[in-house]
């Protein structure tokens, strides 16, 4: 199946509307009402900032995804070295998501990425769509996900790019303005790709396998993949009605989230509920994609996850993608399967995985489910 050349519908750029001054939210985002934003778990403060929302505020502040301090996994203490691996190891399996502290990153570096792209969200329209994407390859500013016409759409607009491997690394389709954007993005992939390495390599351990097995499993240093999606979540006049982002797990192998520390918006399966997730100041946010969970043999679990609008104020995120190369084969490690559990998914290329939500959006965790699937009808 080859992916499509164009969209199937005009596209709406989502920022557009918002700064039209709008009232109601057009038709085209309305979701079912299962699928609208109730049943939520919210700080108090965002609840004041959502009025429109119907939630169960929880006012114990304690509900957060955990939080990891990176720089114990290389002290010489061996009990706090031992102790954090565990709870990265607590996260991966029970939560699918953690925040990591001390990570490695200049804390300058990470302000500056967000504010380029949040100058390039407010450039002037005609210099936006310039960099217009279509669904061969999605790179460029694009304002949907999936090419299935009439389907409801998200309140958000984005910029994709490649960043690994290099042969797919292309400046000229980065924007050229804020001036600054080319540099900065530059080097903060770079350090981004190395802390990515790090929780690999941590992953691996924890899962009881070679150091470097979830690194070579994506095809090592020089052949892994890796690109950046920056969302753009303008306020919107009904959050109640409407997502920034559907329900998914990332098809991917692991999402480094830079999240705008302003306003939360990041929402994260925990059974029955939604917990909107508390960004601590200058984190990151870790989670686990379908390859992980394939390559674990479902030890570790992609979580479901989405996002709300504000009615006040835009958000801006970035989502780094720590990819396998996108040809090779990608199944449950020998090591993690025995007879009590047998591999529970056939052999697929990311290539193969990702055109199912390039295809159909978001569509929360129907894409890994389906290997399950095909792998007992095997």
């Amino acid at each position: 199946m080859m992916a499509c050349q164009e969209w199937p519908e005009p596209v709406i750029r989502v920022q557009a509307l918002a700064e039209s001054g709008l009232t109601t939210v057009p038709e085209c985002f309305i979701k079912p009402r299962s699928q609208r934003p109730i049943n939520t778990t919210l700080v108090p403060n965002q609840a004041k900032s959502c009025p429109q929302i119907n939630i169960n505020i929880n006012n114990n502040d304690n509900i957060n995804i955990p939080v990891i301090d990176m720089k114990h996994v290389y002290c010489d203490d061996k009990r706090l070295r031992e102790e954090t691996l565990e709870r990265v190891s607590e996260a991966c399996r029970e939560w699918g998501f953690f925040q990591v502290v001390n990570h490695g990153v200049e804390h300058e570096l990470m302000r500056e990425a967000r504010e380029v792209w949040r100058g390039f969200f407010h450039q002037p329209i005609q210099v936006k769509e310039k960099y217009a994407n279509s669904p061969l390859t999605y790179e460029g500013y694009g304002s949907r996900l999936g090419v299935k016409k009439g389907a409801i759409l998200d309140w958000s607009d984005y910029f994709f790019l490649h960043y690994l491997p290099s042969s797919l690394r292309d400046q000229a389709k980065w924007p050229a303005l804020p001036t600054s954007l080319r540099n900065v993005i530059a080097e903060y992939g770079e350090e981004i790709v190395k802390l990515g390495g790090r929780i690999l390599e941590i992953m691996s351990i924890n899962l009881g396998l070679r150091e470097d097995f979830l690194l070579n499993a994506f095809g090592g240093e020089s052949d892994l993949g890796a690109c950046l999606r920056v969302n753009f979540y303008p306020k919107c006049p009904q959050p109640d009605l409407t997502l920034g982002l559907s329900s998914h797990s990332d098809p991917g192998g692991m999402t480094i989230l830079l999240p705008d520390e302003n306003v939360s918006g990041l929402q994260v399966r925990r059974g029955e509920d939604w917990i909107t997730v508390k960004p601590v100041p200058n984190a990151f946010i870790i989670n686990i994609g379908d390859q992980i969970q394939v390559l674990s043999n479902a030890v570790y679990k992609s979580i479901e996850h989405r996002v709300i609008v504000n009615s006040d104020k835009d958000r801006v995120s970035l989502a780094f993608f720590y990819n396998p190369r996108s040809d090779l084969l990608i199944q449950p490690a020998k090591e993690l399967v025995t007879e009590d559990k047998p591999a529970l998914y056939s052999p697929m290329t990311f290539d193969e995985y990702r055109l199912f939500i390039r295809t159909k959006g978001p569509s929360g965790k129907a894409q890994v489910e389906s290997l399950t699937s095909k792998c007992d009808s095997n």
